[in-house]
């Protein structure tokens, strides 16, 4: 059983801070307070955080880093990390469009420098 979410809701970050509690709550369906308490912070989230949360949400995962230059790289659904040009930011890509919890629902990349995948398994 997979507790990926099937039609994931975008939702925006409530802090600039979020963005990983936002990308989870998409990918689970729980809401960004639920995801908090998860994960045990409102802050910034580590690799390490998002790891663990996507384990508690029994959601599997590749935790193998690849890198992404271009939309063709992704796999169906995967956590990115993103070089902006404010700090690194979480995102997620899913089935062929990008849900980020900054700049929206886009079809292509938020502004980024650097870009990683990690892959999410779907079933």
């Amino acid at each position: 059983m997979m507790p990926i979410t099937e039609n994931p809701v975008h939702v925006y970050e409530p802090t600039p801070l979020q963005c990983g509690q936002a990308v989870l709550a998409m990918l689970s369906g729980k809401t960004v307070d639920e995801i908090i308490k998860i994960c045990e912070t409102e802050n910034e989230t580590t690799l390490k955080q998002m790891f663990y949360t996507l384990e508690k949400c029994g959601i599997s995962y590749i935790g193998k880093r690849m890198a992404a230059y271009t939309k063709d790289d992704l796999p169906q659904i995967c956590l990115l990390s993103l070089e902006t040009p404010h700090c690194w930011h979480w995102s997620l890509y899913y089935k062929g469009t990008f849900l980020d919890p900054e700049y929206g629902i886009l079809n292509d990349f938020p502004p980024s420098e650097r870009r990683y995948y990690w892959e999410i398994c779907s079933g």
